[in-house]
């Protein structure tokens, strides 16, 4: 009796079906959808949340930098699953030309270069939704909702 097993390796298309990534793209802006393409990082503790207190003010400067550069779309923590607690985990969303300048992006942020927090990279595609900006002009605050 053999003991050979036979592994079929497929791509993710092949199993679900779907369209490569810029023809989805192109089939979006065709139909009329905004298809802004940003990336995704989610960033969460190596080992636990600990080392992160030890690299938050390099983080934390570094994200201004982004933001400046118009880099940066948005950033900040996320709950734990219950939605009680923080975990040290966060969400950063890139506007950047490529997958690998997003990489280089989130690779030279603090968090992930001392190695307290890896990641994950996604590309996101913003077809639907809506935000309100509101100016206050004699107060001078702004608000997005």
């Amino acid at each position: 009796m053999s003991n050979n097993i036979d592994i079929i390796f497929t791509q993710p298309s092949e199993v679900s079906n779907m369209p490569a990534w810029d023809a989805y793209k192109d089939d979006a802006r065709k139909r009329g959808a905004l298809a802004l393409e940003l990336f995704v990082v989610e960033s969460v503790p190596v080992g636990g949340p600990a080392s992160v207190p030890e690299n938050l003010e390099k983080h934390l400067a570094y994200q201004p930098e982004l933001e400046s550069k118009g880099t940066l779309g948005l950033a900040g923590p996320v709950s734990n699953a219950a939605g009680d607690m923080v975990e040290g985990a966060g969400l950063i969303i890139y506007r950047a030309a490529s997958l690998t300048e997003a990489r280089a992006i989130a690779d030279a942020d603090p968090m992930h270069a001392s190695g307290a927090r890896t990641y994950s990279l996604r590309r996101w595609l913003i077809n639907e939704g809506s935000l309100t900006i509101t100016i206050g002009l004699s107060t001078k605050a702004v608000s997005l909702s």
